[in-house]
Protein backbone atom coordinates (compact mmCIF):
# COMPACT_ATOMS: atom_id res chain seq x y z
CA UNK A 1 0.00 0.00 0.00
CA UNK A 2 1.15 3.53 -0.78
CA UNK A 3 0.10 6.85 0.65
CA UNK A 4 1.41 10.13 2.04
CA UNK A 5 3.76 10.27 5.01
CA UNK A 6 4.93 13.13 7.18
CA UNK A 7 8.22 13.22 9.04
CA UNK A 8 8.50 14.59 12.59
CA UNK A 9 9.04 18.32 12.95
CA UNK A 10 11.82 17.65 15.45
CA UNK A 11 14.56 15.02 15.30
CA UNK A 12 14.15 11.34 14.44
CA UNK A 13 10.78 9.71 14.96
CA UNK A 14 10.03 8.39 18.44
CA UNK A 15 6.47 7.28 17.63
CA UNK A 16 4.16 6.68 14.67
CA UNK A 17 0.51 7.58 14.08
CA UNK A 18 -1.15 5.79 11.17
CA UNK A 19 -4.25 7.53 9.82
CA UNK A 20 -6.77 5.11 8.30
CA UNK A 21 -9.15 6.78 5.85
CA UNK A 22 -12.81 6.11 5.19
CA UNK A 23 -14.71 4.56 2.30
CA UNK A 24 -14.21 6.38 -1.00
CA UNK A 25 -11.34 8.54 0.24
CA UNK A 26 -7.54 8.14 0.27
CA UNK A 27 -4.56 8.90 2.46
CA UNK A 28 -4.52 12.55 1.42
CA UNK A 29 -7.95 12.92 3.01
CA UNK A 30 -6.49 12.41 6.51
CA UNK A 31 -2.79 13.32 6.41
CA UNK A 32 -3.74 16.96 7.06
CA UNK A 33 -4.87 16.00 10.57
CA UNK A 34 -1.21 15.67 11.49
CA UNK A 35 -0.68 19.43 11.17
CA UNK A 36 -3.18 19.97 14.00
CA UNK A 37 -1.27 17.61 16.30
CA UNK A 38 2.39 18.29 15.54
CA UNK A 39 2.64 20.99 18.18
CA UNK A 40 1.84 18.40 20.85
CA UNK A 41 3.63 15.58 19.00
CA UNK A 42 6.80 17.09 17.50
CA UNK A 43 8.77 13.82 17.39
CA UNK A 44 5.93 11.74 15.91
CA UNK A 45 5.86 10.52 12.31
CA UNK A 46 2.55 10.20 10.45
CA UNK A 47 1.48 7.89 7.65
CA UNK A 48 -1.83 7.67 5.80
CA UNK A 49 -1.98 4.65 3.50
CA UNK A 50 -4.38 4.28 0.61
CA UNK A 51 -6.64 1.25 0.98
CA UNK A 52 -5.79 -1.67 -1.33
CA UNK A 53 -8.64 -1.37 -3.83
CA UNK A 54 -10.49 1.35 -5.72
CA UNK A 55 -14.16 2.06 -5.17
CA UNK A 56 -15.90 0.77 -8.32
CA UNK A 57 -16.70 3.69 -10.58
CA UNK A 58 -15.21 6.25 -8.18
CA UNK A 59 -11.89 8.03 -7.61
CA UNK A 60 -11.31 6.88 -4.03
CA UNK A 61 -10.30 3.69 -2.26
CA UNK A 62 -12.00 1.14 -0.03
CA UNK A 63 -10.71 -1.20 2.63
CA UNK A 64 -13.62 -3.49 1.82
CA UNK A 65 -16.87 -3.16 -0.15
CA UNK A 66 -19.91 -1.72 1.61
CA UNK A 67 -23.41 -2.08 0.26
CA UNK A 68 -25.25 -1.50 3.54
CA UNK A 69 -24.47 -1.17 7.24
CA UNK A 70 -25.04 -4.82 7.99
CA UNK A 71 -23.13 -6.11 11.06
CA UNK A 72 -22.28 -9.43 9.42
CA UNK A 73 -20.98 -7.68 6.31
CA UNK A 74 -18.89 -5.23 8.36
CA UNK A 75 -17.31 -8.03 10.36
CA UNK A 76 -16.43 -10.01 7.23
CA UNK A 77 -14.98 -6.85 5.75
CA UNK A 78 -12.60 -5.99 8.59
CA UNK A 79 -11.50 -9.61 8.88
CA UNK A 80 -10.64 -9.68 5.18
CA UNK A 81 -8.92 -6.28 5.14
CA UNK A 82 -7.12 -6.57 8.48
CA UNK A 83 -3.99 -8.48 7.36
CA UNK A 84 -3.10 -5.87 4.72
CA UNK A 85 -3.20 -3.04 7.25
CA UNK A 86 -1.34 -5.14 9.80
CA UNK A 87 1.47 -5.75 7.30
CA UNK A 88 1.60 -2.05 6.45
CA UNK A 89 1.95 -1.15 10.13
CA UNK A 90 4.83 -3.58 10.54
CA UNK A 91 6.54 -2.16 7.46
CA UNK A 92 6.26 1.45 8.60
CA UNK A 93 7.52 0.64 12.09
CA UNK A 94 10.49 -1.21 10.57
CA UNK A 95 11.20 1.69 8.19
CA UNK A 96 11.35 4.10 11.12
CA UNK A 97 13.15 1.70 13.45
CA UNK A 98 10.39 1.88 16.07
CA UNK A 99 9.09 -0.78 18.48
CA UNK A 100 5.46 -1.88 17.97
CA UNK A 101 4.24 -0.31 21.21
CA UNK A 102 5.18 3.16 19.88
CA UNK A 103 2.30 3.06 17.41
CA UNK A 104 -1.17 4.63 17.47
CA UNK A 105 -4.03 4.27 15.01
CA UNK A 106 -6.50 7.02 14.11
CA UNK A 107 -9.33 6.07 11.79
CA UNK A 108 -12.31 7.76 10.21
CA UNK A 109 -15.57 5.93 9.40
CA UNK A 110 -14.56 2.69 7.64
CA UNK A 111 -11.03 3.38 8.86
CA UNK A 112 -12.34 3.39 12.43
CA UNK A 113 -13.94 -0.02 11.89
CA UNK A 114 -10.61 -1.38 10.67
CA UNK A 115 -8.54 0.32 13.40
CA UNK A 116 -10.78 -1.06 16.16
CA UNK A 117 -10.44 -4.53 14.66
CA UNK A 118 -6.71 -4.59 13.89
CA UNK A 119 -5.28 -2.59 16.80
CA UNK A 120 -6.43 -4.79 19.70
CA UNK A 121 -5.41 -7.96 17.83
CA UNK A 122 -1.79 -7.06 17.11
CA UNK A 123 0.86 -9.19 18.82
CA UNK A 124 2.04 -6.10 20.69
CA UNK A 125 -0.83 -3.71 21.25
CA UNK A 126 -0.49 -0.09 20.07
CA UNK A 127 -0.33 2.78 22.55
CA UNK A 128 -3.80 4.05 21.60
CA UNK A 129 -6.63 4.03 19.07
CA UNK A 130 -8.69 7.04 18.01
CA UNK A 131 -11.94 6.41 16.14
CA UNK A 132 -13.83 9.22 14.38
CA UNK A 133 -17.41 8.61 13.20
CA UNK A 134 -17.20 4.83 13.00
CA UNK A 135 -18.44 1.65 14.57
CA UNK A 136 -17.22 -1.59 16.10
CA UNK A 137 -17.54 -4.39 13.54
CA UNK A 138 -17.80 -7.48 15.73
CA UNK A 139 -16.91 -8.31 19.32
CA UNK A 140 -13.50 -7.17 20.58
CA UNK A 141 -10.92 -9.49 22.12
CA UNK A 142 -11.34 -10.15 25.82
CA UNK A 143 -8.10 -8.65 27.08
CA UNK A 144 -5.18 -6.26 26.51
CA UNK A 145 -7.10 -3.63 24.53
CA UNK A 146 -5.30 -0.29 24.19
CA UNK A 147 -6.86 2.96 25.45
CA UNK A 148 -9.50 4.19 23.00
CA UNK A 149 -11.05 7.57 22.18
CA UNK A 150 -14.26 7.61 20.14
CA UNK A 151 -15.86 10.74 18.67
CA UNK A 152 -19.07 11.12 16.69
CA UNK A 153 -21.46 13.80 15.48
CA UNK A 154 -24.93 13.74 16.95
CA UNK A 155 -26.36 14.57 13.50
CA UNK A 156 -24.46 11.88 11.57
CA UNK A 157 -26.72 10.51 8.82
CA UNK A 158 -24.16 7.97 7.52
CA UNK A 159 -23.32 6.06 10.70
CA UNK A 160 -25.75 6.90 13.53
CA UNK A 161 -24.27 8.24 16.76
CA UNK A 162 -25.73 5.27 18.63
CA UNK A 163 -22.94 3.25 17.02
CA UNK A 164 -20.40 5.09 19.15
CA UNK A 165 -22.20 4.30 22.39
CA UNK A 166 -22.63 0.66 21.40
CA UNK A 167 -18.91 0.42 20.57
CA UNK A 168 -17.96 2.09 23.85
CA UNK A 169 -20.16 -0.31 25.81
CA UNK A 170 -18.80 -3.41 24.07
CA UNK A 171 -15.20 -2.28 24.42
CA UNK A 172 -15.77 -1.35 28.05
CA UNK A 173 -17.24 -4.76 28.81
CA UNK A 174 -14.08 -6.26 27.32
CA UNK A 175 -12.03 -4.24 29.80
CA UNK A 176 -10.90 -1.33 27.66
CA UNK A 177 -10.50 2.21 28.98
CA UNK A 178 -12.76 4.15 26.62
CA UNK A 179 -13.28 7.90 26.35
CA UNK A 180 -15.92 9.44 24.10
CA UNK A 181 -17.01 12.78 22.69
CA UNK A 182 -20.36 13.53 21.05
CA UNK A 183 -20.24 16.64 18.84
CA UNK A 184 -23.42 18.77 18.88
CA UNK A 185 -24.74 19.60 15.41
CA UNK A 186 -22.00 17.63 13.65
CA UNK A 187 -22.68 15.28 10.75
CA UNK A 188 -20.33 12.63 9.36
CA UNK A 189 -17.06 14.38 10.03
CA UNK A 190 -14.56 15.58 12.63
CA UNK A 191 -15.31 18.63 14.77
CA UNK A 192 -12.64 20.98 16.19
CA UNK A 193 -13.14 19.79 19.77
CA UNK A 194 -12.82 16.15 18.74
CA UNK A 195 -9.68 16.95 16.78
CA UNK A 196 -8.13 18.75 19.76
CA UNK A 197 -9.10 15.96 22.15
CA UNK A 198 -7.49 13.41 19.85
CA UNK A 199 -4.21 15.30 19.88
CA UNK A 200 -4.22 15.48 23.67
CA UNK A 201 -5.18 11.82 23.90
CA UNK A 202 -2.31 10.73 21.65
CA UNK A 203 0.14 12.90 23.58
CA UNK A 204 -0.88 11.28 26.88
CA UNK A 205 -0.81 7.82 25.35
CA UNK A 206 2.73 8.19 24.01
CA UNK A 207 3.87 9.48 27.41
CA UNK A 208 2.37 6.43 29.10
CA UNK A 209 -0.14 8.50 31.06
CA UNK A 210 -3.38 6.81 30.00
CA UNK A 211 -4.93 4.00 31.98
CA UNK A 212 -5.25 0.77 30.02
CA UNK A 213 -8.39 -0.29 31.86
CA UNK A 214 -11.11 1.69 33.52
CA UNK A 215 -14.57 3.23 33.21
CA UNK A 216 -16.16 4.63 30.08
CA UNK A 217 -16.37 8.39 30.30
CA UNK A 218 -17.25 11.50 28.35
CA UNK A 219 -14.30 13.82 27.78
CA UNK A 220 -16.06 16.93 26.49
CA UNK A 221 -19.27 18.64 27.50
CA UNK A 222 -20.30 21.68 25.45
CA UNK A 223 -21.20 24.77 27.46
Amino acid sequence: MAGPTLAPVKGPATHLVVLVHGYGADGNDLIGLAQHWQGLLPTVAFAAPNAPSRVPGGPGYQWFPISRLDPHEMRKGVEAAGPALDDYLDGELARLGLPPENLALAGFSQGTMLSLHVGPRRKVRPAAIVGFSGLLAGPPPEEDIPPILLTHGDSDQVIPPQAMFLAAAQLGLAGAAVQWHLAAGMGHGIDPEGLALAGQFLNLAFRGLLKSTGPIRCVYKPS
